[in-house]
């Protein structure tokens, strides 16, 4: 009986040994799996932050039209004249116009499409976020 006893043992240490390590795979994938997502929520608050700071563009274009339409004059998609606002919150503000003319009923009428992109970082980092709003103004 005794030689019994003295065979088996260390084999409380392996299955020590096992599940320390075990245990720590199991930390490891919880603190990838932590930090993913904590860059992933991230991510979320600026995509947020640069719609709004788009949407901030797209309202700045339409009180400028409205008070001088000569800052969208092409028919073609260019880059809105007047002093545009560089950033908003640190989002880098880009906006675009076209103009349209047409006549209905024999009316003229104006339609302006406006394009206002805001975006961080640069493309094909980790950190880049961009976010674009669009929308259409008839005068």
């Amino acid at each position: 009986m005794m030689q019994h006893a003295s065979l088996q043992r260390g084999f409380a240490a392996i299955a020590a040994i096992f599940l320390v390590v075990v245990l720590a795979a199991l930390g490891g994938f919880m603190l990838t799996f932590s930090n993913s997502q904590q860059l992933t929520s991230a991510q979320d608050v600026q995509g947020v932050r640069a719609y709004w700071a788009a949407r901030a563009g797209l309202e700045w274009a339409f009180v400028n039209i409205i008070a001088t339409p000569a800052v969208c004059p092409n028919t073609a998609r260019t880059q809105m004249a007047g002093t545009v606002p560089a950033t908003v919150n640190g989002f880098t503000l880009t906006v675009f116009c076209t103009r349209s003319n047409y006549t209905e009923a024999g009316n003229n009428f104006i339609i302006y499409l406006v394009e206002s992109r805001a975006s961080i970082g640069t493309v094909g980092s980790i950190g880049f976020i961009e976010r674009s709003v669009s929308s259409s103004l008839q005068q």
